[in-house]
């Protein structure tokens, strides 16, 4: 009987350690999203840029997984961010006037979401899973898609490093229900306002000045040079040189040239800009991405030291880029790769390979997070069906995509998983582009008219206009 007895308690002990491992292998992950403003996807010491160093980032891609084929669904701040919340392109909603969303004015004047999408946002769905939302930093999202109407916390406004350190405090807490934090970082889209400020004519462009004093004083620090350097020092050993596409497009689009146009300080800096200039432009660019680096790691730090990296999922990407000097241009909304292609990384210790560069897969942040966050979080994805997980993609289960639709304000664009790139031009002249990353990865031409590249063209063209685009 004592026999009997002993059996039953070692029984009984083994069934609630397994119950236990059971729960601890199974529970939910916390989810942080940290989600960077105009970061190119090259401005990382990781994807090889000797120019700045980024130990914060190289951190996630060393213990986790990059992807280096990852595109916005669009390329300018409000739109991005309203993927990013809905898992849809931005071109889904409509403005106050009935307009397609394409740019940021429109975003912003969104007034109304369908019913199906208030119920299947990104939070909500987390929410539905258990998850305490959380959020800090930067919005600029329209009304129906803020943050707070959609249930999030919010951690503070500050989108610099008072939001990192808050960040941080609430890690460091270890909440009981798991949680998704979105930490919405301004760096490094301060470098925005090098070329208003040089070139503030308009009033809209005094305006933006006269408000951007914390902006205007963060570039200030970016754009000091090393003290005791000349600057003849300076451009020859420090600052970065100018990209090898740094003159226009051959047969640059109109399209381009008259969003050039539209903006006062976009044409003078693409007239004006000395080399030297645009050398200066890319130095604070570089050192705006540190400052950033320097508050990534702040979070970082609190998740390690609380012992939370392996009950942890960390994204980390951009909701776009900057031209930076490529094709004598600055700021975004460009179909090129320095405005669309952004960095896109996964941290999971013990759940997610280490150190892997997926240099293949195409991934769209604002269509795939959607799907790939609530497939950790036990759920099925209810967005655009086109919207892939990337936790199915990293355990081998299914196929892939092999084409991407990007939307812009000038066009929209089919990317192609062998390197090529579909674009067809908003405009009366509905131009179109056939550009080859293989042959020329710096986009300096074009290659519509090239018969090497007729069946390309042909089969993009039909994909655009029969699984992307209307």
């Amino acid at each position: 009987m004592e026999a009997l007895k002993r059996n039953f308690l070692i029984f009984s002990g083994l069934l609630l350690l397994n119950c236990f491992a059971f729960a601890q292998t199974s529970k939910k992950p916390n989810i942080i999203y940290i989600y960077t403003d105009q970061q190119s996807a090259s401005m990382m010491s990781c994807a090889g840029n000797e120019w700045l160093n980024t130990p914060a980032m190289d951190y996630i891609a060393s213990n986790g997984v990059r992807f280096t084929r990852a595109y916005v669904t669009n390329p300018v701040c409000s739109p991005s961010r309203m993927s990013l919340m809905t898992g849809r392109f931005p071109s889904a909603f409509t403005d106050n006037k009935g307009d397609k969303v394409y740019e940021n004015w429109g975003a912003m004047r969104v007034s109304e979401i369908s019913k199906e999408v208030r119920q299947t946002t990104l939070p909500v769905q987390l929410k539905k899973a258990g998850y305490d939302l959380v959020f800090g930093g930067k919005r600029h999202l329209p009304k129906p898609l803020a943050p707070q109407t959609l249930g999030f916390e919010i951690l503070t406004k500050d989108e610099r490093a008072g939001l990192a350190e808050a960040a941080a405090g609430y890690i460091e807490r270890k909440p009981e229900n798991p949680y998704f934090m979105v930490v919405s970082l301004i760096q490094p889209h301060d470098i925005c306002y090098m070329a208003i400020r040089d070139f503030a004519e308009t009033d809209h462009e005094k305006l933006l000045v006269e408000k951007g004093v914390q902006e205007v004083a963060t570039l200030d620090q970016a754009l000091a040079k090393p003290e005791g350097v000349s600057d003849a020092e300076f451009y020859a050993n420090y600052a970065p040189p100018v990209p090898p596409n740094f003159e226009p497009q051959e047969g640059e689009p109109k399209a381009i040239r008259e969003l050039i146009a539209q903006r006062n300080f976009k044409k003078k800096a693409r007239a004006e800009y000395t080399k030297e200039d645009w050398q200066l432009h890319r130095w604070a660019y570089c050192r705006l991405t540190e400052t950033l680096d320097e508050q990534v790691q702040t979070v970082l730090d609190a998740v390690r030291t609380s012992g939370q990296e392996e009950n942890t999922l960390i994204v980390f990407s951009s909701d776009h880029g900057d031209m930076d000097g490529a094709h004598r241009m600055e700021h975004k909304s460009t179909p090129y790769e320095e405005a669309t292609n952004i960095p896109f990384m996964m941290l999971w210790k013990g759940k997610i390979p280490a150190g892997m560069v997926d240099d293949t897969h195409l991934i769209s942040n604002g269509l795939d997070l959607l799907p790939t966050l609530t497939d950790y979080a036990g759920l099925p994805a209810k967005s655009d069906p086109r919207g892939l997980s990337i936790k199915s993609l990293l355990e081998g289960k299914g196929d892939w995509r092999k084409t991407l639709g990007v939307e812009t304000e000038v066009g929209r664009m089919v990317v192609h998983e062998d390197g090529y790139k579909f674009i067809r031009y908003f405009g009366e002249e509905n131009e179109e582009q056939l550009l080859d990353l293989n042959r020329d990865p710096y986009e300096t031409k074009h290659f519509t008219n090239s018969p090497d590249h007729a069946e390309i063209l042909a089969e993009l063209r039909t994909n655009f206009e029969t699984y992307w685009f209307d």
